[in-house]
């Protein structure tokens, strides 16, 4: 790792390519299934090549395309990390500034990858994610797709929690509010962090400015009709970074307060449509993450 914080050549970059390509197969025939995930460049870079190397451990029947969309990046200074992913066989998507207004910028950049994809059948992860059993997750979800879901979505749980009883209540609380979400109130609870959906069904609600922030998806697409799959099975699990989450029981009655504001404003219903104009909160929500990236970033400079 450089100074910077990147990721430089080295002797496992070939075993990588070799794995992957294996995983594409035949760049003649078209992949069954393509990967598509989003690339915080200011952090996530590291993340992201472990994440292709627990892909590359896949070994089902499938042609498994990945579909990488590096983003947040000074448009002159490119990371060296574009490059270096385009050898190992990655399709890379670079785009120094994915934001558009009234997004939030992971979907903007979401939608950039889903466009590049070759299959209909999309997955998407986020670039801090760990997969429990990735040959159960991705034959899991490319058979739901191929057999005419819309979307699909299993079980996410976190890694790097804070060991602190604030912190513990909090994820509590957070997988409680999404049982009612999904078991009481019947909405979809499709998470950015690990979702399939269908290429054409994604792209469809996004041109229709139905899609301005992940937690959208599952409704918008209950509503266009689309059948939707869920899974508790422990083998399809996904782990994604709790590290956002900080200790503080302050921060626990704000965090469900915000939430909540959020939810209602930006959930959409049959009376309720939410389009990308409606409101302006989807562009302060950018904002947030986005600061909360450089938080991070800075974090880790003082601690070298």
């Amino acid at each position: 790792m450089s100074a910077e914080g990147g990721i430089g050549e080295d002797s496992s970059d070939h075993g990588l390519r070799t794995e992957l390509a294996r995983l594409r197969g035949d760049p003649d025939q078209p992949a069954d299934v393509s990967v598509v995930v989003p690339v915080n460049a200011a952090n996530d870079l590291p993340r992201a090549l472990q994440l292709l190397a627990d892909l590359a451990e896949y070994r089902g029947r499938h042609r498994v395309e990945i579909v990488l969309v590096i983003n947040n990046y000074p448009a002159d200074n490119p990371p060296a990390e574009i490059e270096r992913f385009r050898r190992m066989g990655v399709r890379v998507k670079a785009i120094p500034d994915a934001r558009r207004a009234g997004e939030f910028i992971v979907m903007s950049a979401r939608a950039e990858g889903t466009r590049a994809a070759q299959a209909d059948a999309t997955i998407h992860f986020d670039a801090d994610c760990k997969i429990a059993d990735v040959n159960a997750l991705i034959d899991w979800y490319t058979g739901v797709l191929h057999q005419g879901a819309g979307l699909a979505y299993t079980r996410t749980e976190y890694y790097e929690l804070e060991n602190a009883i604030s912190v513990k209540i909090r994820i509590a609380l957070h997988y409680l509010a999404r049982w009612i979400k999904r078991k009481v109130l019947n909405i979809p609870t499709a998470r950015g962090s690990n979702f399939a959906v269908s290429r054409d069904l994604f792209l469809r609600l996004y041109d229709a400015g139905q899609l301005s922030v992940e937690l959208q998806l599952g409704p918008a697409a209950k509503l266009a009709g689309a059948g939707i799959a869920y899974s508790r099975k422990p083998e399809l699990r996904v782990f994604t970074s709790g590290r956002r989450f900080h200790r503080g029981w302050r921060k626990i009655v704000r965090y469900f307060a915000y939430r909540l504001d959020y939810n209602l404003h930006a959930i959409p219903t049959r009376r309720h449509p939410v389009l990308r104009t409606t409101w302006d909160g989807f562009d302060l929500e950018t904002q947030r993450r986005l600061d909360a990236a450089q938080y991070l970033q800075e974090e880790r400079a003082s601690q070298r």
